[in-house]
């Protein structure tokens, strides 16, 4: 698969943005809503995604190598406030003029240090896809531009779909079966272990 860098660095701030822009209609009551992922609460799944944005952030200046810095604790008293700053940071971190020569160390995903663009695509899938679980448990509409969607779906078609997905903390659950007349954005869901129907179809993504 090519990647443009400086194009998937614009894709990427574009989706992450737009998972700002979902969490900040989320109210304290809607932290207990459920979410597509398995057992996971919007405020774990809001957790999560803040640690994570987080981590990257701190990974791409170099420090992720620490196990602590991926450790997901409480939310913070302002969720919300606390997911747009991580989200900031990680925006400003891969937009560094140098970010494209550096080696980016994500002990969670390989014990080898990646180069910068591949820590930029695992990002964008997540935040894709993430953006849409938020959605759900919001019971808003997910539109990524198209743009987006045609950019994340050759990613999630090369993620391995092996026995990994099954081990505990995998990043995605087993594909589902995928239709062949099924949009691209819902095919992206299928292959990441995601029901395009949920939550009438309540097969979980993690």
């Amino acid at each position: 698969m090519r990647i443009i860098f400086s194009e998937m660095q614009e894709q990427h701030r574009r989706a992450a943005q737009l998972t700002v822009d979902l969490v900040s209609q989320a109210s304290k009551e809607d932290l207990a809503r459920p979410t597509p992922c398995a057992e996971w609460t919007l405020a774990d799944l809001l957790a999560h995604m803040t640690v994570q944005n987080h981590g990257f952030a701190v990974a791409a200046t170099g420090g992720g190598a620490d196990p602590e810095l991926w450790h997901v604790g409480p939310l913070g008293a302002d969720p919300v406030a606390d997911y747009a700053a991580a989200t900031e940071q990680l925006i400003n971190a891969f937009a560094a003029d140098d970010f494209e020569s550096r080696l980016v160390a994500l002990p969670e995903i390989g014990p080898d240090p990646f180069p910068a663009a591949q820590a930029v695509v695992f990002q964008f899938i997540d935040c894709l896809v993430h953006g849409w679980d938020v959605a759900s448990a919001l019971a808003l509409p997910y539109r990524p531009d198209a743009d987006l969607v045609a950019a994340a779906l050759p990613i999630a078609e090369i993620i391995p779909n092996d026995e990994n997905r099954l081990q505990p903390g995998a990043a995605f659950r087993p594909a589902l079966g995928v239709p062949d007349e099924t949009a691209a954005l819902d095919r992206i869901l299928l292959l990441l272990g995601r029901s395009p129907s949920w939550p009438s179809d309540r097969r979980s993504a993690l």
